[in-house]
């Protein structure tokens, strides 16, 4: 473990360095611990009070002063989890001091629009969007990703805050990464799909948004990040028309209307988005024939002759 290493939680590489040394020689005096470190006694000591404030150690009665460590899993994780409560407060007053101070200045209409260069840019505009949120974030997934197209952490972040999430997907991009959106579903993602969305778009409680410069590049040098503006109005309008034409990816676990298996509904699912067959077949695991066993139940419980009617009477019984 690395020097330093309780610095996410506000401790430095002193504290960080006598707790590796007390989990290693439990009930140590400071002045053993002081020999360890290559320290004195009156140098650590307002360390060791620091880690004992931050419950890492606890002071044992007697004389000399003795130190035990705390278990570390149980005693770091409650210090992080109060750190992520104070700095989850933090970001509420930084919210509600940029709501009152939003319309200080207007600014000129050429600052509506901000040009945003370069990959890193992008990122760090993008986390801020996301962690600044206090309402919903709306989203049109495709590619190119700035990272892992199945890593996301902050939007899981933003869904136990409470936040909502509405994404839609282009149907292409989702080959490969089913098992991740299904996780995001289950953690409270609102989630639908079109065959073919190129329109790649980030909106913040709708008073914000971001979009490439040019949707047919095929790595995404720039942006325009929008503030509001009648842009910003029109962006949010193709967002809602979007979302009302396309197919819900939603999976319900404990069984589908219409008395459907969960896994037939994943299928009809992923039908009624346009997925090719290959495509299915790799994210459900499963071969090509049983696909084709699988589509022709579902055709004769639809009473349907083609994948088309399928969907049509998919929709009119509300199993999709």
């Amino acid at each position: 473990m690395s020097d330093g290493f309780l610095s996410p939680v506000g401790l430095g590489e002193v504290e960080s360095a006598l707790y590796l040394h007390l989990l290693s020689a439990p009930r140590s005096t400071a002045a053993q611990l002081a020999v360890l470190d290559g320290s004195t006694a009156a140098r650590i000591r307002p360390a060791l009070g620091r880690l004992a404030d931050a419950g890492l150690i606890t002071r044992l009665t007697g004389s000399p002063v003795r130190y035990v460590a705390s278990p570390p899993e149980a005693a770091v994780g409650s210090l992080a989890s109060r750190r992520q409560q104070e700095l989850e407060e933090l970001r509420a007053h930084v919210r509600s001091l940029a709501l009152r101070f939003q319309g200080a200045d207007a600014g000129h209409p050429s600052e509506l629009v901000e040009l945003v260069e370069g990959r890193e840019a992008q990122l760090n505009r993008v986390e801020q969007m996301q962690l600044g949120s206090a309402e919903e974030m709306q989203v049109i997934d495709c590619p190119p990703y700035f990272s892992s197209p199945t890593f996301n952490p902050i939007e899981f972040q933003l869904l136990r805050r409470g936040i909502s999430c509405r994404v839609i997907y282009d149907s292409v991009s989702l080959e490969g990464r089913m098992p991740f959106v299904q996780d995001c579903i289950d953690a409270g993602e609102q989630a639908r799909s079109l065959p073919a969305v190129r329109m790649k778009m980030l909106i913040a409680d709708r008073r914000a948004a971001m979009i490439p410069l040019n949707f047919e590049a095929t790595e995404s040098m720039a942006a325009l990040f929008v503030h509001p503006s009648p842009l910003l109005t029109a962006l949010v309008t193709c967002f809602d028309l979007l979302w009302e034409r396309a197919t819900p990816l939603a999976v319900d676990k404990k069984g589908a209307a219409g008395g459907l298996a969960p896994a037939d509904h994943e299928l009809l699912s992923m039908l009624a988005v346009g997925m090719k067959d290959a495509t299915i077949t790799r994210a459900l695991g499963i071969t090509q024939r049983t696909m084709t066993r699988r589509v022709a139940h579902l055709m004769d419980a639809l009473d349907a002759k083609t994948r088309f009617q399928a969907g049509l009477q998919a929709a009119k019984r509300g199993w999709l």
